[in-house]
């Protein structure tokens, strides 16, 4: 049952739905994103620093914003990947969730600008994420403490990303201590009993998750590849522990609960925690909605538990 707290939210969004995707320019749909986002995230949390950063890779250069809390504890540091359906999507959109996420883990946060579908389908995304990954894990004291673990992390698509990046690069010895999915998406079919019951009028409407999917895939049209679908990877051993977040009235709640159990079949140290009564997003609006910044607050305490930092 959606918690009460989200009612007019839903009921706003349900009696004004947004323009289809393929009915607008995917310039409009950021900058409504932006609007959306600005307009839900409510007071930023402090930070003694963010910088705007470069992240130089061949034949490209990647934006990324790195938040440093008041009190930070120094021994590891958060890459964060945005959600957006692969197509919308930036720093801007979400600052509030970022400074949030550092000031309670009390952990730097990086958080990175990959490239966007349309414009740049699979697997350019993905590229960004695992060379921007290698790019700080070589040039670590740039960004936090040369000892410092990296903790790979996403929302929605971001998580997606995320998770396919720890399973690549599992074997590279980067220093990876933690994946953390957020809603994450993970394969385009969306067939689940969730998707069913959720999938329209729950602010994620999974028509629209399957245009962009559409966008983001472009000419790659092998859903098998785990690169696109994650729960068909055959093998996730030895990738980084993870802790999976999912909101019971999302359409994606399934899969991740899913993921989550593949992931412990395959010895993989796993915490799955379900926020219940929210909906897809609901760590984004935690400006407006003071029971989704519960849940923020909760969160950082089970990532301090899964990379084993000491808060003493």
């Amino acid at each position: 049952m959606v918690h009460p707290a989200f009612e007019s939210i839903l009921r706003q969004a349900r009696e004004n739905p947004d323009a289809p995707p393929s009915s607008v320019t995917v310039d409009e749909r950021r900058q409504a994103f932006r609007d959306e986002a600005l307009a839900m995230q409510g007071e930023l949390a402090p930070m003694a620093s963010v910088e705007d950063r470069e992240i130089v890779l061949e034949g490209r250069t990647l934006q990324a914003r790195l938040y440093v809390p008041a009190d930070e504890e120094k021994q590891a540091l958060v890459i964060y990947f945005h959600g957006g359906s692969f197509v919308i999507g930036d720093l801007t959109t979400h600052e509030w969730l970022c400074r949030r996420l550092a000031l309670d883990t009390r952990m730097r946060l990086l958080a990175i600008d990959y490239r966007l579908a349309p414009e740049h389908p699979f697997p350019a995304g993905l590229n960004d994420t695992l060379e921007s990954i290698r790019y700080v894990a070589a040039h670590r004291s740039e960004f936090a403490d040369e000892r410092a673990r990296l903790i790979v992390m996403g929302d929605s698509a971001g998580a997606n990303l995320a998770t396919v990046a720890a399973t690549e690069l599992r074997d590279e010895n980067l220093g990876i201590a933690a994946q953390v999915l957020i809603y994450p998406t993970l394969g385009p079919e969306l067939l689940t009993d969730s998707a069913h019951r959720y999938g329209a009028g729950y602010l994620l409407d999974l028509d629209d998750l399957r245009y962009d999917y559409g966008q983001y895939l472009g000419e790659f049209g092998d859903h098998t590849d785990p690169r696109v679908t994650p729960l068909l990877c055959a093998d996730l051993s030895r990738v980084a522990p993870a802790l999976v977040v999912v909101a019971e009235c999302d359409p994606l709640r399934d899969e991740g609960v899913a993921y989550a159990g593949l992931l412990g079949h395959f010895g993989v140290p796993v915490e799955l925690l379900e926020a219940k009564g929210m909906v897809h997003g609901f760590l984004e609006m935690g400006g407006v909605i003071p029971e989704a910044l519960a849940i923020v607050d909760d969160f950082a305490e089970h990532l301090h538990r899964l990379v084993g930092v000491d808060l003493s």
